[in-house]
């Protein structure tokens, strides 16, 4: 299953302020999300969030809505983590909602294992898959890559890094718009 923590529209990418207008960010974090959902395809998705019109968009695209307000992104994936662990998932692959080039998330992930897929930049985590009751403590933020990487040897599980193009691009700051919109997308499918 794919867990996809989503900020409300309106508030999410603030910091493409100086290059966006409302409208423009808000219409850029809905169609980053949307093709992150559909990249999940074919697995089932959850959206955690705390937004009533992010979870209207969920369900109209037929995700199952885990409503978890005033936790913070950690606490509300740990939370989604563990409400569908009790539900009786077995894996969670926790995909961000703002990787515009996001293809095949059903290819990342090992039964058994903890598998990270950092950002760009080796700074960020984009993409971790873990098994539901592994009890993995989720520490997103500036050098979270290697946050999770620490937690995942914690577990005492595998520990694969995996190097996904697609999956490393994510759009936090002005200068992250110019090459989602100019480069093709070379992802092998």
């Amino acid at each position: 299953m794919v867990l996809i923590p989503v900020k409300a529209f309106a508030e999410a990418k603030r910091r493409l302020d100086p290059a966006l207008d409302a409208g423009e960010r808000v219409a850029l974090a809905r169609a980053m999300a949307d093709r992150v959902l559909a990249a999940a395809a074919p697995l089932p998705v959850a959206v955690v969030c705390d937004d009533t019109d992010v979870a209207a968009w969920a369900r109209r695209h037929g995700a199952l809505v885990i409503w978890e307000p005033g936790r913070g992104l950690n606490g509300a994936v740990e939370a989604g983590v563990s409400h569908l662990g009790a539900g009786g998932v077995e894996q969670v692959t926790v995909a961000h909602a703002d990787l515009p080039r996001a293809t095949a998330l059903a290819s990342v992930g090992t039964d058994g294992a903890v598998t990270l897929v950092p950002d760009r930049w080796g700074n960020g985590t984009n993409v971790i898959v873990v098994p539901a009751g592994a009890g993995f403590r989720f520490s997103y933020g500036p050098g979270s890559f290697a946050r999770h990487l620490h937690e995942a040897a914690r577990t005492g599980l595998p520990v694969h890094v995996l190097d996904r193009p697609d999956l490393a691009w994510d759009v936090d700051e002005p200068a992250d718009l110019i090459p989602v919109a100019a480069a093709p997308d070379r992802t092998p499918r």
